[in-house]
């Protein structure tokens, strides 16, 4: 079970969250219509935001082998000089679509999820000196759009952060190419057994060191690129995107701390270890140490990890409310399970992931990760070797 909640499939999240609860049924009461938004970010700097279209003809794609390369969508979030005019869209019409079909969601306009209110403005000047900022990567769950992730990648850019989320193709309902094109999900239908959730997390690990080659190479495929310190580059991601983490960094040496965000971890750390820092950010239910199948991959990784590390669990979270649709359920006014907010879980999980960043990638003491905090006491700190949080 751990594997099948954690892993990203489509039975989590938003998709099931409004299937299955009452005020998303076809025949209940509409959900509340004003349009979503997002929370501001935290940071001092204005967000400027854009999407890049990347082929990698070095593979065949490896869900649909007849497409010999590779193609991705990577946004790209980052400090800038001054707002913009526009703010960026969400996601398009068609994919909010299809993201609330696959789910047999009819409560609300098809086009919901298009109007999210963003905090970012499209194509706005860069901001900082050469290689003055970090890269942080960001990977979304399974079947989930890399706009999951989006108010949290505002929030590290308003740091001071360039912040890459990759749309892994064939592994969400919709990915929208500049052409026109959109690409549904392949693995959705695929027998989900141990051989192809390590074939989904070393696709991923391909992906991210792909997308670090055009960021960071001698002929950048974004003009801002200059600003990225190829010396500082880490990556976080949700569910099977966090597991994802580990795979990448086993990979990629320039990857040089991650974070896993309530994914089950598919990829075993070899005997050797991993010496760079990591930490593990859940919920309770599934990530308490000594309890469950989902919790035991954590303790086999904690074993390997050399470096800093830390396991931090939620109260009160569910798998959603990691991310943006745990904000936007509550605004819409869908019932996710969780017993904490949906603003209160983005607020606590931009905080601890900006900690673990500023201390790694800019080497800031960072009290918060050393111990509970009376600011946000549904943090719990866990030891594997007592088996205890606290």
């Amino acid at each position: 079970m751990g594997r099948v909640l954690c892993g990203g499939a489509v039975a989590v999240g938003l998709l099931a969250t409004l299937a299955t609860t009452p005020a998303a049924s076809a025949s209940s009461a509409p959900a509340r219509s004003s349009a979503p938004y997002l929370p501001e970010p935290t940071g001092p700097h204005p967000v400027g935001t854009t999407s890049l279209y990347l082929k990698d003809t070095s593979r065949p794609d490896p869900w649909v082998p007849s497409v010999r390369a590779r193609e991705l969508m990577v946004s790209l979030w980052y400090p800038a000089g001054s707002p913009g005019r526009k703010r960026a869209p969400y996601m398009t019409p068609k994919e909010s679509e299809l993201l609330l079909k696959s789910g047999e969601i009819t409560s609300v306009p098809a086009d919901t999820l298009s109007r999210t209110r963003t905090n970012a403005y499209t194509d706005a000047q860069p901001a900082g000196r050469r290689h003055g900022l970090p890269l942080v990567v960001l990977s979304p769950g399974h079947t989930k759009p890399r706009s999951e992730l989006t108010a949290l990648a505002e929030d590290l850019a308003s740091r001071g952060y360039v912040v890459a989320a990759i749309d892994h193709t064939y592994e969400n309902v919709a990915t929208t190419f500049p052409d026109g094109r959109v690409t549904t999900c392949v693995t959705c239908e695929m027998d989900k057994t141990p051989a192809w959730w390590e074939k989904l997390v070393k696709g991923r690990a391909a992906d991210v060191s792909f997308v670090l080659d055009q960021l960071t190479g001698s002929r950048p495929a974004w003009k801002g690129a200059r600003l990225i310190d190829p010396s500082r580059i880490a990556m976080a991601g949700h569910s099977v995107g966090g597991a994802s983490a580990i795979a990448a960094m086993l990979k990629d040496s320039r990857v040089r701390a991650g974070i896993d965000i309530d994914g089950t971890t598919e990829v075993t750390i070899p005997g050797s270890g991993l010496a760079r820092p990591f930490l593990f950010l859940g919920k309770p239910s599934t990530y308490t140490p000594g309890q469950g199948e989902a919790a035991a991959t954590w303790e086999r990784d904690w074993k390997r990890l050399k470096g800093w590390k830390r396991w931090l669990l939620v109260t009160g979270a569910e798998h959603t409310s990691f991310t943006d649709l745990g904000v936007l359920v509550d605004q819409l006014g869908i019932e996710d399970g969780a017993d904490i907010s949906g603003a209160r879980a983005l607020q606590i999980t931009r905080t601890y992931v900006a900690a673990f960043f500023d201390l790694h990638l800019r080497k800031k003491p960072q009290p918060l990760l050393d111990g509970p905090s009376t600011r946000y006491p549904e943090v719990e700190h866990c030891s594997v070797k007592t088996k205890t949080c606290r």
